[in-house]
Parts: C-alpha cells; sequence; structure tokens
C-alpha cells in the first residue's frame, strides 16, 4: 500500500458545476482508496447552488466545497488528471507523476436558461450522466486497486 493515496483530479474551467459534480460521485464511489479534488483553468470562486442542490437529491453533501485553481495543484504528484470541459482539456498541464489523463466533455449545465424548474432540469441531466461514466470509472479502478 503506498503511503499517499494516488490523487484524482478533476478539471473544468470555472470549477463550479461540472467538476464540482463529478469530484462527490467519484468521492463517494470510490471510498477512501483515493483523493478526488477538483479545480478550474479559471476558476469561478464558488460552488454553483444548483450544483450543491442537485448532489443533495442524490444524498451527497458538497456544501463545503469551494473553487480552486489547478495551479494549487502544480507541486503535487497527480496520478490522474480527468478534465470534464474542452477549454480545460486545451489548458491543463502535465502535473508531476501524472500516469493517466482521460477527457470526458459535459455540457456546461450554468448556461442552461429559462425558469428555475427548466435550468435544474439541465443540472439533474448533466449530474445524471456524470454519475453513469464515474461511477463506471471508478468500479474499474477499485476492480483494478484490488487485484
Amino acid at each position: 500500500m503506498p503511503m499517499t493515496k494516488p490523487l484524482i483530479l478533476i478539471l473544468c474551467t470555472g470549477n463550479s458545476c461540472r467538476s464540482h459534480l463529478a469530484e462527490g460521485i467519484l468521492r463517494a464511489a470510490l471510498g477512501d482508496a483515493f483523493n478526488v479534488q477538483s479545480a478550474g483553468s479559471s476558476p469561478a470562486g464558488y460552488v454553483h447552488p444548483l450544483t450543491v442542490q442537485v448532489m443533495r437529491e442524490i444524498g451527497l453533501d458538497i456544501s463545503k466545497h469551494h473553487s480552486k485553481h489547478m495551479n494549487e495543484f502544480l507541486a503535487q504528484p497527480v496520478e490522474t488528471v480527468i478534465t470534464v470541459c474542452g477549454n480545460a482539456d486545451q489548458a491543463c498541464p502535465m502535473f508531476p507523476g501524472q500516469t493517466n489523463r482521460h477527457h470526458w466533455g459535459f455540457y456546461d449545465p450554468a448556461k442552461a436558461d429559462g425558469t428555475d424548474e427548466a435550468k435544474l432540469e439541465v443540472f439533474r441531466r448533466v449530474r445524471d450522466e456524470i454519475q453513469r461514466v464515474f461511477q463506471a470509472y471508478a468500479a474499474g479502478r477499485l476492480d483494478a486497486f484490488q487485484r
């Protein structure tokens, strides 16, 4: 067993919606075996309130999450980088010790317009898409980790 948990860093541009959805879902799916964090290439400085709300609907509390810049992780060994938007994929540097990189793009729910209920539906749809992808990824990582 390594002394430190492998760090999985999830990146998007603003670090206010998609990366926090993915961080919360992946952290819950992986348990204590990995250190899951999220950050942005141009952080918004807050976590979108609808992100917190739709996560609470599936039993995950991310109300303590905060928006971070990806540069905060440049001095740490990052085992895996996962980008969840095209801008972050293009802006992503190589991190020390990085051995894996994945890009899974998702629509930015912060761009949704219309009524509050219409916006909430977009946040739920993106959350559900992220949940499907990241739970499948977690199952594969845990399977490989336990061998």
